[in-house]
């Protein structure tokens, strides 16, 4: 495993835990036992990295009573292959990332205007300047946010009420799973096959260490390829459509990594129906999905369960 070769992360400090992640995943497929001697050589040749990266990432590990440090020894494992099963390390928040959720999480449940300037959030959050014009910068760039000058700010239109987002599922329920099964669907194997290489990317990093955008445009993608498929322009209008609404509430979602990992499973069972041809399958399986997304976002914004 070359950890070169995952996708973007947000700093050095991400990095170090996504190659502790790495390392722990070697620990599973090597079904290490406690006592396992963790050689940094050996940790290096097979993640294809330097030997510098990887004894940061085993102090973290160590840090977190996984693996114990022995002096003139190296680095041996604490804890038991059961035990390594549930690890997934998740790196502290900066103060920008911090802020970024929190403005998220709660124009979401209401409670931020979608009209806002830089003074009411400084007496909501009592954010330093810097930190508060980080995050607003990182909002804007990931198109949530737009600037209407004089340090006065808006969201972008989204789905951002309980109403408009059951309808929105409703709808894509409704001509999503159907537009697979249209007359015109035809599979472009090649961006199939770039679309399930970048999901298992982002299937074997580290949730947190990948920056929101990126994993917002993995997701909207891979929608709108299925939507292309079809040939039909107004699906491919109304699917871009809904991933521009859509915006706010994934981002909102990426900090929960158990249901990033879900569904990018999820995608990944969908295009291996399509390459193989199994149309009905991937219908279905397209509904299924769906269903679990509008699941996951009851915990997002308050929708009534029906």
């Amino acid at each position: 495993m070359n950890t070169s070769a995952l996708l973007p992360v947000r700093s050095s400090v991400h990095r170090q835990y996504t190659i502790a992640n790495a390392i722990v995943d070697l620990l599973r497929r090597e079904r290490a036992e406690r006592g396992y001697h963790l050689r940094e050589q050996w940790l290096s040749d097979q993640l294809g990295l330097s030997r510098t990266p990887v004894r940061s990432a085993l102090q973290i590990l160590a840090s977190r009573g996984i693996v114990q440090a022995r002096r003139n020894q190296g680095y041996f494992l604490e804890m038991a292959l059961d035990s390594i099963n549930e690890i997934a390390l998740s790196p502290p928040p900066t103060p920008d990332q911090d802020l970024y959720i929190r403005l998220v999480r709660d124009r979401l449940a209401g409670r931020i205007a979608n009209d806002f300037t830089q003074r009411d959030l400084a007496a909501l959050y009592k954010a330093d300047r810097t930190v508060m014009l980080q995050t607003l910068r990182r909002l804007t760039d990931d198109g949530l946010l737009q600037s209407n000058g004089a340090r006065n700010w808006s969201f972008v239109q989204a789905l951002d009420n309980g109403a408009a987002l059951e309808e929105s599922f409703q709808f894509r329920r409704m001509f999503e799973p159907q537009a697979i099964l249209l007359p015109g669907f035809r599979v472009d194997h090649a961006q199939l096959e770039q679309s399930i290489q970048q999901h298992r990317q982002i299937a074997c990093a580290d949730v947190d260490a990948l920056e929101p955008r990126v994993l917002f445009e993995a997701d909207s993608r891979f929608h709108e390829m299925v939507a292309e498929f079809s040939h039909n322009t107004f699906v491919v209008q109304a699917m871009r459509q809904q991933s521009r609404l859509r915006r706010l509430l994934e981002f909102g979602g990426y900090s929960n990594r158990a249901r990033v990992h879900l569904w990018c499973e999820e995608h990944l069972a969908v295009m291996a129906a399509l390459g193989e041809g199994k149309l009905q399958r991937a219908s279905i399986l397209m509904s299924l999905h769906l269903d679990q997304a509008l699941s996951a976002a009851h915990v997002l914004i308050d929708i009534p369960n029906t």
